[in-house]
Parts: C-alpha cells; sequence; structure tokens
C-alpha cells in the first residue's frame, strides 16, 4: 500500500558527506512525523533524526550538530544530510514514517529497506 525507498548511501571518508533521501509513494492522505532510525546488532531500531509534520525536530546525542533533517511535505520525501562523518556512524540508515491513509484514520508506521553508510578512517 506504501513504499519507503531510500537513496544516498555508499562509502565515504571521515570528515565527508553524504545526503540520504526517502521517498514515501502509495495510498497517502498525510504522514506525521518521518525519521532515520539505524538497527543495533541484536535488532533494535534505535533514533537517529526525526522531524514532525510541523517540522519540529529531533536528534540523537551523537549526531547533534552534524546532521540535519528535513523534508518536502509535497513530495512526501524526508532528508538526512550527514557531516563531519565519523567511522563510529557506519551503520544502515532506515527510513521512517508514520502514514495516515485517510483522514481521521489511525495511522500506520512504515519502514525502508535500508541503506548502507560506510564511513572508512
Amino acid at each position: 500500500q506504501v513504499q519507503l525507498v531510500e537513496s544516498g548511501g555508499g562509502l565515504v571518508q571521515a570528515g565527508g558527506s553524504l545526503r540520504l533521501s526517502c521517498a514515501a509513494s502509495g495510498t497517502i492522505h498525510s504522514i506525521a512525523t518521518m525519521g532515520w532510525y539505524r538497527q543495533l546488532p541484536g535488532g533494535e531500531r534505535v533514533p537517529v533524526a526525526t522531524i514532525s509534520s510541523g517540522k519540529m525536530t529531533n536528534y540523537a546525542d551523537s549526531v547533534k550538530g552534524r546532521f540535519t533533517i528535513s523534508r518536502d511535505t509535497a513530495k512526501n520525501t524526508v532528508f538526512l544530510q550527514m557531516n563531519s562523518l565519523k567511522s563510529e556512524d557506519t551503520d544502515v540508515y532506515i527510513c521512517y514514517a508514520w502514514i495516515h491513509h485517510a483522514p481521521w484514520t489511525r495511522g500506520t508506521a512504515y519502514w525502508g529497506q535500508g541503506t548502507q553508510v560506510t564511513v572508512s578512517s
């Protein structure tokens, strides 16, 4: 019903930058929170950055001042600008969106497939 398609991952040297994109498509009335998560070895997903429909942002302490999340509401797209990358940022970054398929209905959480970010030291 809805797909989240990520792009922009890759290999970069420490200190470099990457820009991740995630576009949602399908039956979408509105999108509340969008964000980027990373997956811990045990499988738990932890937030890296999130942005509300009103464009309020939250960041993990480890990325504050280096990463910037933004969204294009009209295009159902969220971005993550990653600057001053460190080797410890290496991970699979997974897009998230809370999507309402119709007005006045409960939303549903959707996840992308993930995009690999590798930072070489």
